[in-house]
This record gives structure tokens, sequence and C-alpha cells, in this order.
């Protein structure tokens, strides 16, 4: 792997032939023994990939894998979960790169692409134990609005969806 102290620009580019199986690689020997999770948090994240490849509509979605000198260090699919609501997965960021801005990178270029789309609310998932990424959503202004408890890859979690308003409605104006 590049190393990330590297001079060569990070590259955001759609999902390509080959990206889906390394993403999937990387959160079953990366996240998943970071934070002590079973396989099913691979075949997880393989069905999420499986489905937005099968379902991609270019219209209202779009995937966004980071790269520098050609090796993938990140990745985040927006998919549509209504006509006014997207959904934000599989935020990935390689150990090495982790502290060079590149989660609220993925972050901002998804918010930006919801915004221009029409979308008014993106959402995500994730548990109460993925404190950093936790923090970069408060950071970027999204709001815990709804947890509970579940299993989940094998643990007893607090699951959490966080959503960020993208696009405000406009009322018209009374005369």
């Amino acid at each position: 792997m590049t190393t990330p102290t590297s001079q060569a620009p990070i590259t955001l580019s759609p999902l390509a032939s080959g990206d889906a199986g390394w993403i999937i690689h990387r959160h079953g020997a990366v996240i998943a023994h970071e934070f002590g999770w079973n396989m099913e948090f691979e075949a997880m994240i393989a069905e999420i990939l499986a489905s937005f490849i099968r379902n991609f509509n270019p219209a209202d979605e779009a995937s966004w894998i980071a790269k520098r000198d050609g090796e993938i260090l990140g990745s985040l699919f927006l998919i549509r979960q209504n006509a006014t609501t997207a959904k934000l997965r599989v935020l990935y960021v390689e150990p090495a790169a982790r502290g060079l801005g590149l989660a609220t990178q993925l972050l901002e270029t998804a918010f930006a692409f919801a915004r221009e789309k029409g979308y008014r609310t993106v959402n995500l998932f994730t548990t109460s134990s993925n404190i950093g990424a936790r923090r970069i959503y408060q950071k970027l202004g999204m709001k815990l609005v709804h947890a509970e408890p579940e299993q989940f890859a094998g643990q007893q979690h607090m699951g959490e969806i966080w959503e960020l308003i993208v696009r405000h409605e406009t009322l018209p104006k009374k005369i």
C-alpha cells in the first residue's frame, strides 16, 4: 500500500470492476477485526454491494472509490431510499489513510451529490461502538435520530441511525 505521506493526489472515481471484492475483503479483514465482529458482517457488506451493483440507477445513486497511485484508500456509496431520502452505505477508510480527512471528503462529496439530486435528507446506520466515525458525523452536522439495541455481527450493539438535512424545503411566500 502507498504510504499516506505520498504526495500523489487522492482521486475519487465510481465503482469499477474488482473494487467491490476488495471493499468486501477489507471490511472482513479490517473492520470486523477492529470491532470483534463475526463473518456475518462481511456477508452483510457483500449483500449491500451486490444489491448496489444489480440495482444501480446513475440518475440518483453514486459510488466514490478513493484511490492514490491506483490503490484503494476508501469508499462510500449513496443509494436512493425514497424520493426525498438517500442512504449512505459502506463508508470505509484504510487504516494507513485515517487522519487525512478522507472520510470527511467522501461524506461531503456525497452530501453535495444528494443536494444536487434533490434529496432532502441523507441517513446512515452505524453502531455506538464506531466512535471515530460518530465524531465525524457530528462534526459534519449529522444528528442521531434513532437508537436501539440489536444483535449485529455476533454481538449485542446499540444500532444507530444518523441523519443530515441537506436541502431545506422553501415555502412559497405569502402575498
